[in-house]
């Protein structure tokens, strides 16, 4: 039996304890060395030297590294060497900064544990510091207090705890010691419990101390966030992939290269076989192969798309999250404080005869009170003066059950300040567990006035009359079927339902015994209620193929009435609740969380749960939280987004994005954003690999022809690392195009080159093949007077052609005759700044010696090799043309 289970003298006999005196010196001594402290642990963070050695593990810096030192055996200088060298030191700098820069959630969600708890041991009241405390040992917590451990509580007087954190729950659950619960009673449920961490917010209270550490159910958080293991993002798994796809090409094409040369001896085509020459050639189409600055533009786009996001309220701690948004499929979110406002407001007033509808959000004084006929005054000026909150401009100061009763008044013009300052407070009767009342009394005009609030059942009981119209009338069968209907018709629109109640009181000599014979007023619904703006963002979630799942520890009434109005629930379809979920083999389970989009009174250990199945059925899912409760789940998520203003720091910690605003509407802008750059990303990519593909293959053809390397292993360095890099971070930068939240999410298992970027690569490619290997042979056997004057013809081409394709991979589908061409101006910086860098590659003197370009060339060869660098630009179009 669990401990909620027990009475309260089992629970001390099972601590061998005394209530009066709690544990002796002896015994503490004893429970601490076989307990230990009550303390958080934290997992050990990954050296730098662990975070370098998995960045080299990647395939593509290890294809790099490979080229690198195979370009500096075969060449005899360093040259090539140091620049493919240079783009993996810069990737694997990024990529360990970034890391660093991710916190300890863990370390957060110790820093919220009590420093210090009021403890009794040898029959003395001790203040000790929080890590001290053992098990069995008896503490007393009281208003403001945290509590430092999990204790079952034996004492309470009107004792309240705000458990939101680690529960969800929107408002301080009332505590009752008396109280024995089954084994399967949820964690919110649990009364006679007080949880470490959560903060007392009324009354007082004794416990004795159940768990510490590791063991308490905030333990249990961290043990789960030490548990989360970081996966691959989707785009890490697709650009490895891609790595390895084009590893394997190169040692294809070298395997071929050799195979023919040696054929071509062997069958007399060529006089000798030259092994060095075979190599060299060997390398110039490996780190053709080989886009060098795509790690690096994919890392700057993604760190300039976090800039962006950050404009738009979204904070991404690390860069790989950036993309993961544009492949979300499910947006899992916690319900208060994400969809819900997390204030509570009156929505609704049944005045004795009819229901009363009630606008506006918040604890804001703007609303409408809609069809009162001047009935409720009374029992609006109840709810104002029987009652300990307040609310001062910005200031809110209370219970938000009595905010909103301030709220509702002042909507009516009756404001609490003035109030309180013409109807003193003479005496009260505070609210306790037992009766689920509280009382004031008010002197208003020299006569005394008993005002009452509270549950409807308990407060009816204490009813003789009822206010209808202005006039007081008997209570009768009739009117009570009345009231309770109207208070189960709230109850189902998950609304908290409050009575009120007042009667005119003589002089008295013990306020205890006067809730008796009052006038019943009316009652009020208060809801949590969803922000105005998310329904349609859940709209849009839906168009865009996404779906939204409300996974709350609220109870499953309330979270099935939210999903309703926000159309997360459709007719039909249920919520599933925790005791459910324990109930369901794991099988049954997953084909459940398949389809269902409500999951209520949840603990921390099901959000995981159910995140985790999600999934393994194949769907990328953000999590959305803001308490100490949400931090596993969000850590578990492909994405944890985490509420900036009503966040924990442990769920700040644990999250990959933080809402400045709190808005869920935020989230979508930012899946917005991430399909936007995953959509670059494709043209970049598509980009660069399509000139990588034309590379190879002209190198290829010009083998098969026996001309040898159209190009030099440095100019195609100079290519790929800098002539194609500043095009690719301008494609980066392109706008979103026309219907991008239309389309369903980004396939997590699709290949970033599927079928339609691979007939525009094959297009390209071709095309440029052909483009530079006629420019070459113009060059060489045309033009001729020098040694590489078809290299440097080739070369011109090759890049003209590379600049002005710029224009066309804007988009995968639209021809440049329906785009503004020039509307990216970082494209236009780009063209015109590698056509300026190929001037000096080819004009200034030293550097055309480096690459081989000083060549006497004249306008006409020049003009001759630019033009053919148009051909590339035709097949990019002409790809476009190909469903």
């Amino acid at each position: 039996m669990k401990t909620y289970g027990k009475k309260i003298e089992e629970v001390l006999q099972d601590y061998n304890l005394n209530k009066d005196n709690g544990l002796s010196s002896e015994q503490v001594l004893s429970l601490r060395i076989k307990y230990g402290e009550n303390k958080l642990k934290t997992k050990s963070r990954k050296t730098i030297f662990r975070m370098i050695l998995k960045e080299l593990s990647q395939f593509l810096n290890l294809l790099l590294i490979g080229a690198a030192v195979i370009s500096v055996i075969a060449s005899g200088h360093y040259t090539d060497g140091l620049f493919i060298m240079a783009i993996v030191v810069l990737n694997i700098s990024l990529s360990v900064f970034q890391e660093r820069r991710a916190g300890n959630a863990v370390e957060a969600l110790k820093s919220m544990s009590a420093p210090g708890a009021k403890v009794l041991r040898n029959g003395e009241l001790e203040n000790i510091d929080s890590k001290e405390l053992v098990p069995g040992d008896i503490v007393i917590i009281e208003a403001g207090d945290y509590i430092p451990s999990d204790i079952r509580l034996i004492e309470t007087i009107n004792l309240k705890v705000d458990e939101s954190a680690l529960t969800g729950e929107s408002v301080p659950v009332e505590k009752d010691c008396s109280v024995l619960l089954i084994d399967s009673t949820p964690i919110g449920d649990r009364i006679n419990m007080g949880y470490m961490s959560t903060i007392v917010t009324y009354g007082r209270g004794v416990g004795i101390v159940i768990s510490i550490g590791m063991k308490t159910e905030i333990g249990n958080i961290a043990t789960l966030l030490n548990e989360v293991e970081d996966e691959m993002t989707p785009l890490q798994k697709k650009i490895d992939k891609l790595g390895k796809l084009l590893g394997i090409i190169s040692i294809f094409v070298v395997i071929i290269i050799f195979f023919l040369g040696w054929l071509y001896y062997k069958l007399g085509w060529v006089v000798e076989f030259d092994m060095f020459e075979l190599f060299m050639v060997s390398v110039a189409l490996a780190v053709a192969a080989i886009p060098e600055g795509l790690p690096t533009v994919i890392t700057v786009v993604l760190a300039i798309g976090m800039k962006k996001m950050a404009s738009k309220n979204a904070i991404v701690k690390e860069l790989s999250a950036v993309e993961t948004l544009g492949s979300t499929t499910v947006i899992s979110s916690d319900k208060t404080g994400t969809l819900t406002q997390n204030k509570m407001v009156v929505t609704r007033i049944f005045d004795n005869k009819k229901i009363i509808e009630v606008t506006g959000g918040g604890y804001s004084f703007e609303g409408e009170v809609k069809g009162d006929n001047g009935n409720i005054s009374r029992l609006l000026e109840i709810g104002a003066l029987c009652n300990d909150s307040s609310i001062s401009g910005e200031s809110l100061v209370g219970d938000p059950t009595e905010l909103s009763l301030v709220t509702l008044a002042a909507k009516k013009g009756l404001m609490q300040k003035k109030l309180k300052l013409k109807y003193k407070r003479i005496d009260e009767y505070p609210f306790d567990s037992d009766r689920k009342l509280m009382s004031t009394v008010h002197s208003i005009d020299n006569v005394k006035y008993l005002y009452t609030k509270g549950a409807p059942d308990q407060l009816l009981k204490e009813c003789k009359y009822y206010l209808l119209d202005g006039e007081i009338k008997e209570i009768d069968k009739k009117f009570i079927q009345t009231v309770e209907l109207a208070n189960q018709g709230m109850a189902r629109s998950a609304l908290r339902v409050l009575g009120f109640a007042y009667k005119e009181l003589n002089d008295y000599t013990n306020l205890t015994d006067e809730e008796t014979n009052l006038v019943f007023t009316g009652l009020v619904g208060i809801i949590d209620p969803p922000r105005e703006e998310v329904k349609e963002s859940i709209r849009v979630c839906h168009k865009a193929g996404m779906r939204v799942v409300m996974i709350t520890g609220d109870h499953k009434i309330t979270a099935m009435a939210i999903g309703k109005e926000l159309g997360i629930l459709n007719k039909g379809e249920n919520a599933l609740s925790g005791e459910e979920i324990d109930k369901l083999s794991y099988p049954e389970f997953l084909d459940l969380v398949r389809t269902t989009n409500v999951f209520a009174r949840v603990s921390p250990n099901h959000k995981v749960m159910i995140v985790k199945a999600l999934q393994e059925t194949g769907e990328i899912t953000s999590m959305t939280g803001d308490g100490v409760n949400d931090a596993p789940a969000l850590k578990q998520a492909n994405i944890g987004v985490a509420m900036g203003i009503t966040g924990t720091d442990v769920s700040k910690e644990a999250a990959d994005m933080i809402l400045l605003d709190d808005n869920f509407i935020t989230i979508v802008d930012a899946v917005e954003e991430g399909r936007v750059i995953y959509s670059n990303i494709r043209k970049f990519v598509g980009y660069l690999v399509s000139c990588n593909v034309g590379e190879v293959l002209l190198i290829f053809i010009a083998m098969l022809l026996g001309w040898g390397s159209p190009l030099l292993a440095i100019q195609i360095l100079w290519i790929n690392l800098v002539t194609d890099s500043f095009p690719a971070f301008a494609l980066g930068m392109e706008k979103k195009e026309k219907g991008i939240m239309d389309k369903d999410p980004i396939d997590p298992k699709a290949s970033i080159v599927d079928k339609k970027m691979g007939i525009a690569i094959g297009f390209q490619s071709v095309f440029l093949a052909l483009a530079v290997l006629t420019s070459y042979f113009i060059g060489h056997n045309i033009v001729g007077g020098h040694e590489f004057m078809g290299e440097t013809f080739a070369f011109i081409t090759i890049i003209t052609g590379e600049l002005l394709r710029t224009y066309s991979a804007r988009s995968e589908t639209t021809t440049i005759f329906k785009m503004n061409l020039f509307e990216n101006k970082w494209i236009n910086y780009s063209v015109i700044a590698g056509g300026v860098l190929l001037l000096i590659v080819l004009f200034v003197p030293g550097v055309n010696t480096l690459f081989k370009t000083d060549v006497d060339l004249k306008l006409t060869s020049f003009l001759i090799a630019f033009v053919l660098g148009f051909i590339p630009l035709f097949g990019g179009e002409l790809s476009k043309l190909f469903k």
